[in-house]
């Protein structure tokens, strides 16, 4: 079986996916009554299933015309993280779901749009400078006045008109652009390294000035932008595609040990680092009225521990008390995991893990297959800063690590969100083409 068939193949229980869970939240609502007043199950559900169909084939189409060799398995498990996505949050508010699916067609255009414009994607090299310097003023962006917003303290948010995205999502795939392209140009130099410092080999300023600039910023981010998550997910990113270009381990574990100083030192002198680390060590103050503490990542936890090991069924979470107060704070966003491990259990929660796990094994496949440095490089840190990504919301609501505003790709609710792993996924995917044509 050709590996375009095989993906249409895995579309068919993605939909199938998205049907059921309509259909559950259909019934649990008891929106549809029969004439006998007795609940039946209307076309709804089947007819939300053939639309989610219809907009994966056209993307299915769409890549046996111009990415014929691309890897199979990674749309299809895109578009099952969608359709939890969309159950679910159509389960919490139905106009918020309705804000998403549109937010997914937009994200299929930009997807098919990033293949047809760009054609080689190796032509990002000549311009990675450029850039690098587009990247670090998106992440500058929510410092404006004006147009920036300060959510729970991190300054992560940019309002245009009614419009309203984190462009912190674009500056990821911009940041590892420019390092894969750094990096192919002096991995050597890295690799080899020079005069010894505390037994480590290292190399000359002029090859490692651009490797510390990544470092400043990433904990610019932490003081400035006031968001512990992002800064993790960026320079976590940035030490993977280092450690794939020069295989010396010291490198990520020196990085990791400079990160943790500085957020160290960070953390102590800002106020809001220090307040999130506070909440993170002793999350149920805030039920007892005790100082400190975090109602939402108690809620979190307690939610997470209700759905016990297969849950309490779909639309059976309590989210609102009678009075319309939230129960759960932000379930659509931050706290969707604790939403679906309520809901489908652990054995839900640790399915949904498992096609994460999936992606990011397709995706340091496609790294391992690339025949250029370059595609190895992009292709190993846009599948890192994604698995980073899930690692950290994912870690925050499950008190791993401080708790922050990461969503969870294609699943939590946010359109920058969607569009911008939809271009991760392109890039992706064209590196994949590349490197399984025929010689």
């Amino acid at each position: 079986m050709s590996a375009r068939n095989r993906e249409l193949l895995a579309l068919i229980p993605a939909s199938l996916l998205v049907s059921l869970g309509f259909a559950a939240v259909f019934i649990q609502r008891d929106e549809f009554i029969g004439a006998q007043g007795t609940n039946r199950l209307t076309t709804a559900s089947l007819t939300y299933g053939a639309i989610f169909l219809g907009l994966c084939l056209v993307v299915h189409l769409f890549l046996r015309w111009r990415l014929p060799y691309a890897d199979p398995y990674l749309f299809p498990l895109v578009a099952t993280l969608a359709c939890f996505g969309l159950v679910f949050i159509y389960r919490i508010d139905q106009t918020l779901a309705a804000d998403q699916a549109r937010w997914f067609f937009v994200g299929i255009v930009a997807f098919i749009a990033t293949i047809l414009v760009l054609r080689d994607y190796r032509r990002l090299e000549g311009y990675r400078y450029i850039i690098a310097a587009v990247s670090l003023g998106l992440l500058m962006l929510p410092l404006l006045p004006g147009i920036g917003q300060t959510t729970n303290g991190a300054n992560l948010s940019v309002q245009l008109g009614s419009v309203t995205f984190q462009p912190g999502e674009f500056a990821k795939i911009g940041i590892i652009i420019f390092v894969a392209s750094y990096l192919r140009d002096n991995r050597d130099a890295l690799s080899k390294g020079g005069r010894r410092f505390m037994g480590v080999s290292w190399p000359p300023i002029r090859q490692l000035g651009p490797l510390l600039l990544v470092f400043g910023a990433a904990m610019m981010l932490l003081l400035v932008i006031r968001d512990l998550g992002t800064s993790l997910m960026f320079f976590g990113g940035f030490l993977a595609v280092l450690y794939v270009a020069t295989n010396r381990l010291a490198y990520p574990v020196i990085g990791f040990g400079l990160f943790a100083l500085g957020a160290w030192f960070i953390g102590s002198h800002t106020a809001h680092v220090q307040d999130r680390i506070d909440a993170w060590k002793e999350p149920f103050g805030a039920l007892y009225d005790e100082p400190g503490g975090s109602y939402q990542l108690a809620q979190s936890l307690f939610a997470q521990a209700d759905g016990g090991l297969f849950g309490t069924g779909i639309g059976q979470a309590l989210l609102k008390q009678p009075g319309g107060a939230s129960i759960l704070p932000a379930p659509q966003t931050d706290l969707i995991y604790s939403v679906i491990t309520n809901e489908l259990g652990l054995a839900g929660a640790c399915g949904l893990l498992v096609i994460y796990l999936l992606f990011a094994e397709r995706g340091f496949k496609t790294a391992i297959l690339a025949r250029d440095s370059f595609s190895k490089l992009l292709a190993a840190g846009l599948t890192a800063v994604f698995a980073l990504q899930v690692f950290v919301i994912v870690g925050g609501v499950t008190k791993t690590i401080p708790l922050t505003g990461v969503t969870l790709p294609f699943v939590s609710y946010g359109g920058s969100s969607i569009v911008a792993n939809f271009v991760l996924l392109a890039l992706l995917l064209m590196v994949s083409d590349r490197s399984r044509r025929p010689a």
